[in-house]
């Protein structure tokens, strides 16, 4: 039997979010949290990350990950937008 493929570092193969695009652009959307508007957006809490809410579909580990926010993209999981809400 050949060998399993190795796992890549994110779960699904699918583009990345892009800051400019319309949806990014209503949450506030930054591939790295600390670049989060912090004037636009006073929810932001320093620490808070797409890989630690609970909307993130990501595992451990994982660079990057699904959200439903972002259907059919992942997002950076060190990312950060205005609907962060704690991992339970």
């Amino acid at each position: 039997p050949t060998a399993a493929p190795a796992p890549s570092k994110t779960a699904i193969n699918l583009p990345m979010v892009e800051k400019g695009d319309a949806q990014a652009v209503v949450f506030g959307y930054v591939d790295d949290a600390t670049q989060a508007d912090k004037v636009k957006f006073k929810n932001y809490v320093a620490g808070s990350a797409c890989s630690n809410c609970a909307l993130y579909q990501g595992k451990a580990g994982d660079d990057a990950g699904g959200c439903p926010l972002f259907a059919g993209k992942n997002v950076a999981a060190k990312g950060w937008c205005a609907s962060w809400a704690k991992k339970a």
